[in-house]
């Protein structure tokens, strides 16, 4: 539900993601089954290679590319990935998943 809220609100987010900590798909809107499976799979990979270049675990990432931009923010259990349009503000999407990433982890 909270993937999907989360793409429902944004008119810049296009699919969203949320990985446990194991790196096995919990939630997922915007695309079908078989690519949220691999949408999963690259959020995994995105995040493992980060952690790989810097040594340390990464909090958020945020990837430009032509047509649009891939972002992930992450806490101790969980990962949430997004794919957005090309004029998303990266400021307002971070931010937006790091409060969806709060409904995650219980109060």
């Amino acid at each position: 539900m909270v993937a999907r809220r989360l793409v429902d609100s944004s008119t810049d987010v296009i699919a969203a993601v949320i990985l446990d900590a194991a790196g096995g798909l919990v939630d997922t809107s915007g695309v079908e089954q078989g690519r949220a499976r691999e949408l999963a799979e690259l959020a995994r990979q995105l995040v493992e290679r980060a952690d790989t270049v810097t040594g340390d675990p990464v909090a958020e990432i945020e990837v430009q590319a032509s047509g649009g931009a891939v972002f992930a923010v992450r806490d101790a259990r969980h990962v949430l990935a997004c794919v957005t349009r090309r004029a998303a503000l990266p400021a307002l999407v971070l931010y937006d998943l790091r409060h969806a990433l709060g409904e995650l982890t219980p109060a």
